[in-house]
């Protein structure tokens, strides 16, 4: 189970550094906006991310490379969420709202990285179930 766990910490750190170290200003204030104005800044964040998940699984179970895009996907489709809400509402950080949207952002991807450890763990046949293959 050591495994697992150091599984579920390599997606909690790629959140970490990919998410507060190197997304940008330009990235975090701009991917809420309408348009390509947003889908620019968003999808450079979401395809940073995409690749750290691609280097973790390549380490771990290459066999799902393919996870690198689920997360590109997924990731966008979250921060799009939150950026969309946030932006249209004009929220800001000094209002208990902002952080409520930006506590279920994070608890999301919280929760796609757990589901993706767990199919790490049972693709490199570490857990005894059978849910995803």
């Amino acid at each position: 189970m050591i495994t697992v766990l150091i599984i579920y910490l390599a997606f909690r750190l790629k959140q970490f550094v990919c998410d507060f170290l190197l997304q940008t200003s330009w990235m975090a204030y701009s991917k809420g906006l309408k348009g390509i104005e947003g889908y620019k800044p968003l999808f450079a964040h979401t395809a940073i991310h995409a690749l750290a998940t691609t280097a973790i699984v390549l380490f771990f179970a290459p066999g799902l490379w393919w996870l690198g895009v689920v997360d590109f996907v997924i990731h966008s489709v979250i921060d799009r969420l939150k950026g969309r809400l946030t932006d249209a509402n004009q929220w800001k950080p000094d209002q208990r709202v902002f952080w409520i949207a930006y506590g279920f952002d994070q608890e999301a991807h919280n929760i796609t990285h757990l589901i993706y450890v767990i199919m790490l763990a049972e693709y490199m046949d570490i857990i005894g179930t059978s849910l995803f293959f």
